[in-house]
This record gives structure tokens, C-alpha cells and sequence, in this order.
């Protein structure tokens, strides 16, 4: 008698497989999330850094005069007075190329607000880009999570 050779997996051999993969993605995905968010947050805390260094280099510069509300006199240079322009009579700046943005939310958007330090409250609805406080040149994260930071 002939044995005959088997040349296929069998169903249940394939059923197996596919609970073990879908184990494996349950447990694993998960982690590349929150490592995902980690790194966003671990951004949006440099970036916040680096933006608080330069309005901070900017008062120092103008003479305790902060930027405005939009911080567009960041990516510009200026004179003494805050003016901007180019050339020898513009020497401060520019600070930053452009603003950071919030890599939580990818925005930009600078929102001008009246407490200080920021609250929970102060941040826009689903995130936003960064707080400022004209009155002290503070700046903040626009998330409610991240306002403390």
C-alpha cells in the first residue's frame, strides 16, 4: 500500500495559528501606541522649552518688553524698540525660524490668556497649540492634560 504524502495544513493547524497571531496583536499594539504618545508629549515638552528660552531671550534683549500675542516677533529681527526689519539696525532675532507647533495637535496656534499660571480651563476644546500670558510672557502646552507642564 501506498502512503500518501500530506501537502496542506489543516484547518484546525490554520485556526491555531490565527488565535496565537491575534494574541500576539493584542498584546503588542497597545505598547506601540503609548510609546507613540510618549514620544508626542516627550516633543511638545522640548518644544515648550525651547519656546519659553526665547521669549525669555527676547525680554531680555528688548528690555523686559515681552512678545506679542501671536510671538510673530520671534521669527523676526528687530531693533531695540521691537521693531522688525532687516539689516545693521535690526540686530536682535531672529529667535526661532518658525513656531513650534504642538505635536499633540500639530498646531501652531497661539491663545492669549489671562491666568497665570494656566488652568485646565484655559485650554481649548480638543487641544490646541501653545498658552500665552501676555502679562508675564509665560507659555504653556494647550492640552488639558499638559497645562501643568
Amino acid at each position: 500500500m501506498k502512503s500518501k504524502l500530506r501537502s496542506a495544513f489543516t484547518l484546525v493547524e490554520i485556526l491555531i495559528v490565527v488565535v496565537i497571531m491575534a494574541i500576539l496583536a493584542a498584546t503588542i499594539i497597545p505598547q506601540f501606541t503609548d510609546s507613540s504618545m510618549d514620544a508626542k508629549v516627550g516633543t511638545a515638552k522640548f518644544n515648550l522649552s525651547t519656546l519659553r528660552g526665547q521669549v525669555e531671550l527676547y525680554k531680555t534683549h528688548h528690555g523686559g518688553v515681552k512678545p506679542s500675542a501671536t510671538l510673530i516677533e520671534l521669527t523676526q529681527s528687530t531693533n531695540a524698540a521691537g521693531t522688525a526689519g532687516t539689516g545693521i539696525n535690526f540686530p536682535y532675532g531672529p529667535y526661532l525660524r518658525d513656531l513650534p507647533a504642538n505635536p499633540i495637535t500639530n498646531s501652531q496656534a497661539i491663545k492669549v490668556i489671562t491666568n497665570n499660571p494656566a488652568q485646565a480651563s484655559d485650554c481649548t476644546t480638543g487641544g490646541g497649540g501653545w498658552l500665552y500670558h501676555l502679562g508675564s510672557g509665560n507659555v504653556w502646552i494647550d492640552h488639558a492634560d499638559l497645562v501643568t507642564e
